[in-house]
Formats: structure tokens, C-alpha cells, sequence
């Protein structure tokens, strides 16, 4: 789904693209000094992209989770 111009989106869909022409791709970014967590999703129709943001959430939400408990690597 190449509607969205923001760069983040299109990092995924480089990833897609450089991954095998991948049909859904889910990325989770940490930043620890600013106390971030940030997820894009990617999916190459509007249907792919759906299913891939309703697993991005849940992938967020288990890092969010993870980090929350102190399962991290910041060093």
C-alpha cells in the first residue's frame, strides 16, 4: 500500500522490498534515552496492512511489557 508518503512507512516498505519482496513488515524501534517505543507497520494492500498494524499493536504492546518488567538491554 504505497499511499502513505510519511518516512517511516517508507523504510518498511525498503524492508519489504530488500526482505525477499516481503508482504508485511512490522517494525518495533527503541530509544532508550528519550524513553521511546515506536512501531511501523507495512502491509502491501490495504488488507495486508490491516493485519499487519493488528500485530504490530500486539508486538508493541509485548515490548512495552517486556521493558515495563525490566526484560531490556539498555545498558
Amino acid at each position: 500500500m504505497d499511499s502513505n508518503p510519511s518516512p517511516e512507512i517508507q523504510v518498511a516498505r525498503d524492508a519489504a522490498a530488500k526482505l525477499g519482496d516481503a508482504d508485511q513488515v512490522i517494525i518495533i524501534t527503541i530509544n532508550y534515552a528519550k524513553n521511546q517505543i515506536g512501531a511501523v507497520t507495512y502491509g502491501k494492500t490495504k488488507q495486508l496492512w490491516s493485519g499487519a498494524n493488528l500485530l504490530g499493536l500486539h508486538a508493541y504492546a509485548a515490548v512495552h511489557a517486556a521493558i515495563e518488567n525490566g526484560d531490556n538491554c539498555d545498558e
